[in-house]
């Protein structure tokens, strides 16, 4: 069972990785180059969309890093807990400072968008980038687990 969730927790932390690099460094990027107006419409359904997909990834990723902590013993122990204490920081990251942005931003007219949406969407993107370490840490962090338990 240890071995299961194991490779459960490396999926779901391998897809969560993936998925937060791209957004960080493919979309965003991409959504910078747009008129106001239409970064602001693709922002909002971005935002729409990923609140759903998201959370379908990173709830069980985050319980599968602590289940992995508690039932699987052995070597590995330390990049287990590495990998707990990124996803801890990964969802603090995201429930303190990415979620309530894209709240606000999602009610925004994007038409007539408030004085210094700018800075917001730069603040957004700077967490952001903590975010997407974070998740990519835990991903780095599963992996050497895994590969100290199988090299004992």
């Amino acid at each position: 069972m240890s071995n299961f969730l194991q490779y459960a927790g490396l999926f779901l932390l391998g897809v969560l990785a993936g998925e937060e690099l791209i957004v960080r460094y493919g979309l965003h990027p991409a959504l910078s180059r747009l008129d106001d107006h239409a970064h602001l419409v693709a922002r909002q359904a971005l935002v729409r969309r990923l609140r759903v997909v998201v959370p379908i990834v990173m709830l069980p990723a985050a319980a599968l890093a602590a289940a992995i902590l508690v039932t699987v013993a052995g070597p590995g122990l330390a990049p287990r807990w590495a990998a707990l204490l990124a996803m801890v920081a990964f969802l603090l990251l995201s429930f303190l400072g990415t979620v309530p942005i894209n709240i606000q931003v999602g009610g925004w007219r994007a038409e007539a968008p408030p004085p210094g949406w700018q800075a917001v969407i730069r603040r957004w993107a700077r967490i952001d980038v903590l975010r997407s370490a974070a998740a990519t840490a835990a991903f780095l962090f599963a992996i050497l687990a895994v590969a100290q338990a199988q090299a004992s």
